[in-house]
C-alpha cells in the first residue's frame, strides 16, 4: 500500500463529534488501494474493557484517495483509537506515532478524542434541514405598491440594467405569498433590504432602516409574521463587509480625512481617501470606490455591525443571516457574530458568502453553511458535457469530504444566483438538461434554492441580465417547467430519505455521460438513473428486490431475474424507491456494514 497516501489528523473534519453520543473519523488512503479500514478503539484509561474494532465505510472516492468512515460511540466520552488497514494481503497500522506493519501496544501513541463536551459540539439549525429556499431580490420580484416608487421607476419586465428600478418592494412579495406556498417553498432568502442609492443595496447607508422604495421597518415585520404563520422562516442579506459610499460615517472620513473620529472605521491608505490612477486610496469591495470596505476589527465598527445583527433578529424575528463577502472579514468578528446571533436564536441559520474551500468557517464556531458554488460549477460542467460521470462522482465525493456531516446536511446548494447566469443559460437553454441538474440538487445532501424565477423559464446571462423583473403572466410563463420543480420540491419533502439519508453512487464510468446513485435511510431507498447523453440509453443493475415504484408516477417498476432494466430518454431520468425493514434488508447500509461507495460499472 501507499503510505505516502495514508491521511488522518485527530480533528475538524477528521474527527469530530457529531452528537453528544458520537464521533465520526475518516481516513483517507490510495485511490483502489486498500481492501478493509478498521478503527480499534476504546477508552485510554480502560483500553481493554472497552476496546471494540469498528469496519469503516468507503464513502467517498476522488481521482486520486478514498475516504473511509466510520461512527464511534466511546462509553465514556473519551476515544483513544488507530485503524488497521488491509491491502493485498498486508495489514498495517496507523496511529498518531506513524505508519507500522507490526500492532503497537495501545492505548501508547494511539490518536485521541480527549473528550466530548457538549458545549463544543458543532450544533446546526434543525429546520435548515429541511428548508427549500427561494432567493427573491425584493425591486425585481413584485410591485407591491406604487406609491413607493423611486423616481425614474421603469415598466415592469423591461430591461435590466445596472442602475435601473422597477418598483419591486415588500407588498410584492406579501402579495405572492400563497404562490411560493404553492410551489412549496418553506424559506426565503432575501438580498438586502435596507437604505442604499442602488437596486441590489450591497452599498448600504442605514443599516436599521428598511429602503423606502421598499417599505419600512414596520412592513417588513408584517411580511417576516406572515411569513411564519405560513411556516416560511426568513433570511436577510448582511452586508458587513463594506458600506455604501454615502454611509455618514464614511462621509465624515471625505470631510475631515484623517482628524475624522471615523478614521479608523475603514482601512484609508493614505489620506485624503480619493481616486489615484484609478484606484482609491482606501479599501473597498473589489476596486469600486462607491463601497468602502469597513474595518471590522475596529472595537466601534464591530460593536456597530453585531448591534445591526442583534437587532433584526429581535425586531422582526428574523431567522438566519446570509453574510455578503463573508471570506474578506476576519475570523475574529465572525466568532463574535456567531455568539451574539446564537446567543438571541438559537435556531438562526447563518450562510456565509465563501466560493472556495470554506472548512475553516464550518468546524463550529463561525458559519452553519456555505453558499456551494463549488457544488453549483460541478453540476452545470457535468450537465453540460464537460466531464464524465466518473469524474463528476470523483468531484462530488470530493466535496462531501470537505466538511464535517452537519455542514453537509445544511450546505447551502444552489445552482444560480442573482452573481452567475440564469440556470437555463448556464446549460444552453436546453429544458431537459437544466431538469436533470434541479433532480440533482433536490435529491442531494444538503439545503437546496431557487432563485426567483428559474422555476417559470426566466433566462438570462450574468448581471445585469440575470435579475430581471419576475415574470407573472400565466401566458409567458413555463407552467409545465413550474409544475416540475413543484412535483421535485413535494417529493423532497414528504420523503426525509432525500434530505438526511446516505448518499452513495452505485454506477458510474470512464468516458460514460450515465449515473446512478441512492439515497437510503432505515425507513426508505432511493435510486435515481439519468442519462446525460443526447441519445437513448439503457442502464441496468443489479437488485435483490422487486418492490420498487416511480417515485413520481407511482407505477411498479419491476426487475427482470435480479436485473433492473430501465430505458431512459435522452437526457432523460428515473427515480425509484421502495421501503425498507432494515432489520431483513441486505442492501441496507450503515457506517459499520460493508458497504462500499466504490464507482461500480453500468450494466448495458
Amino acid at each position: 500500500m501507499l503510505q505516502e497516501a495514508l491521511y488522518h489528523v485527530p480533528r475538524d473534519k477528521w474527527a469530530y463529534a457529531y452528537d453528544k453520543e458520537s464521533v465520526h473519523l475518516r481516513m483517507r488512503t490510495k485511490r483502489d488501494d486498500a481492501d478493509a479500514v478498521y478503527v480499534m478503539s476504546g477508552d485510554k484509561y480502560a483500553w481493554d474493557r472497552t476496546f471494540e474494532e469498528i469496519m469503516m465505510e468507503k464513502t467517498a472516492s476522488d481521482e486520486l484517495f478514498d475516504y473511509w468512515e466510520a461512527c464511534v460511540r466511546p462509553k465514556y466520552k473519551r476515544l483513544s483509537y488507530l485503524f488497521r488497514i488491509e491491502a493485498g494481503g498486508e495489514t498495517a497500522y496507523m496511529s498518531s506515532k506513524g505508519f507500522m506493519y507490526e500492532q503497537p501496544q495501545p492505548p501508547e501513541n494511539n490518536f485521541e478524542f480527549p473528550y466530548i463536551h457538549e458545549v463544543d459540539l458543532f450544533q446546526v439549525p434543525e429546520w435548515a434541514k429541511d428548508a427549500v429556499f427561494y432567493q427573491i431580490m425584493p425591486d425585481r420580484f413584485a410591485n407591491g405598491d406604487k406609491g413607493n416608487d423611486p423616481e425614474g421607476t421603469e415598466p415592469w419586465g423591461g430591461e435590466p440594467k445596472v442602475d435601473n428600478f422597477f418598483g419591486g418592494d415588500i407588498q410584492g412579495v406579501i402579495d405572492h405569498l400563497d404562490y411560493l406556498l404553492d410551489l412549496g417553498i418553506n424559506a426565503i432568502y432575501f438580498t438586502p433590504l435596507f437604505v442604499s442609492p442602488s437596486n441590489h443595496k450591497y452599498d448600504i447607508i442605514d443599516y436599521k432602516q428598511v429602503d423606502p422604495q421598499f417599505g419600512d421597518n414596520e412592513q417588513l415585520k408584517t411580511l417576516v409574521a406572515l411569513c411564519h404563520e405560513k411556516g416560511i422562516r426568513v433570511m436577510l442579506d448582511a452586508v458587513f463587509n463594506h458600506c455604501s459610499k454615502e454611509f455618514p460615517p464614511f462621509q465624515d472620513v471625505l470631510k475631515h480625512g484623517e482628524r475624522s473620529r471615523y478614521a479608523g472605521w475603514f482601512h484609508v491608505n493614505s489620506f485624503p481617501a480619493e481616486i489615484v490612477d484609478g484606484i482609491p486610496s482606501y479599501d473597498t469591495f473589489g476596486f469600486y470606490d462607491a463601497m468602502p470596505k469597513l474595518n471590522t476589527a475596529n472595537p466601534e465598527v464591530k460593536a456597530y455591525l453585531l448591534d445591526v445583527a442583534e437587532y433584526w433578529i429581535k425586531e422582526v424575528k428574523l431567522d438566519g443571516w446570509r453574510l455578503d463577502v463573508a471570506d474578506e472579514i476576519d475570523h475574529h468578528f465572525w466568532r463574535d457574530f456567531r455568539k451574539i446571533v446564537k446567543q438571541t436564536n438559537p435556531e438562526a441559520y447563518i450562510v456565509g458568502e465563501v466560493w472556495s474551500d470554506s472548512l475553516a468557517w464550518l468546524i463550529g464556531d463561525q458559519f452553519d453553511s456555505v453558499m456551494n458554488y463549488p457544488f453549483s460549477g460541478t453540476v452545470l460542467e457535468f450537465f453540460n458535457g464537460g466531464m464524465d460521470s466518473y469524474a463528476f462522482c470523483n468531484k462530488i465525493g470530493s466535496l462531501l469530504m470537505r466538511y464535517p456531516q452537519q455542514s453537509n446536511e445544511v450546505i447551502f446548494n444552489l445552482l444560480c444566483s442573482h452573481d452567475t447566469p440564469r440556470l437555463l443559460n448556464a446549460l444552453g437553454e436546453d429544458k431537459r438538461k437544466l431538469k436533470l441538474a434541479v433532480v440533482f440538487l433536490f435529491t442531494f445532501i444538503g439545503t437546496p434554492c431557487i432563485f426567483y424565477g428559474d422555476e417559470v423559464g426566466l433566462t438570462g446571462e450574468g448581471d445585469p441580465n440575470c435579475r430581471k423583473c419576475m415574470e407573472w403572466d400565466p401566458g409567458k410563463q413555463d407552467l409545465e417547467l413550474r409544475d416540475f420543480y413543484k412535483s421535485l420540491i413535494s417529493l423532497r419533502k414528504e420523503n426525509s430519505v432525500l434530505r438526511e439519508g446516505r448518499y452513495r453512487i452505485l454506477g458510474a464510468c470512464k468516458d460514460d455521460p450515465c449515473i446512478i446513485y441512492e439515497r437510503i435511510d432505515g425507513e426508505t431507498h432511493f435510486t435515481i438513473w439519468m442519462n446525460n447523453s443526447p441519445e437513448p440509453r439503457s442502464l441496468s443493475y443489479a437488485t435483490e428486490t422487486e418492490d420498487w415504484t416511480d417515485a413520481l408516477s407511482g407505477g411498479t417498476v419491476s426487475p427482470d431475474e435480479g436485473i433492473m432494466h430501465l430505458s431512459l430518454e435522452p437526457y432523460g431520468f428515473r427515480i425509484l424507491s421502495r421501503r425498507l425493514n432494515p432489520k431483513a434488508d441486505p442492501s441496507f447500509p450503515s457506517l459499520t456494514s460493508e458497504a462500499s461507495a466504490e464507482h461500480a460499472p453500468i450494466h448495458r
